[in-house]
């Protein structure tokens, strides 16, 4: 038995020949983005008008009281938040502005033990470890509620590639 995968836009629902350019588009921010960034394929026709429809915007974070600690993030029309300056032009004060400096980064990341339930059938490129597979499989409607609700693919014990990855027997 073989398949056969055919990819179509996700804009359309075309679909794309083999030798078509397929246009990677990736969705930083939305408001019905819940997980982070996601990809979308396109053809070049598809968004070849994306920039005569873009926006001059100004994001800006709100540092105050009302955040909780945490800065929030608003984004509205460049001309709306020039007009915001109204004893200097706001192309002039954001020349002579103090200039934010960027946290510094932290030397070495946090690294995630995957051994634990919290983080157990996570998708990652390392060696999943006999704790981690003795986890998922014990725990596996556990697990992947717990990926579905991050966004992420789930673990389907019949899928051979999982099957050898956490250990479940071989269904074939």
């Amino acid at each position: 038995m073989g398949k056969k995968t055919i990819h179509v836009s996700d804009f359309t629902g075309t679909v794309l020949q083999q030798d078509d350019e397929v246009v990677r588009v990736v969705v930083l921010e939305h408001p019905d983005l819940v997980a982070g960034p996601v990809q979308l394929d396109a053809t070049p026709g598809e968004v070849e008008n994306i920039d005569d429809a873009a926006l001059d915007v100004a994001v800006v974070e709100i540092h105050d009281r009302h955040g909780g600690g945490e800065p929030r993030r608003v984004v509205l029309t460049a001309s709306e938040f020039d007009a915001m300056a109204t004893d200097v032009p706001m192309a002039q004060l954001l020349k002579t502005a103090e200039r934010v400096r960027p946290p510094k980064a932290r030397k070495s990341a946090e690294k995630i033990d995957y051994g634990t339930l919290e983080h157990a059938g996570k998708p990652h490129r390392g060696r999943v470890t006999e704790e981690e597979a003795r986890l998922v499989r014990e725990h596996l409607d556990e697990v992947n509620k717990r990926l579905a609700d991050a966004g992420v693919r789930q673990i389907d014990p019949a899928d051979p590639e999982h099957a050898l990855r956490y250990g479940f027997p071989d269904v074939s």
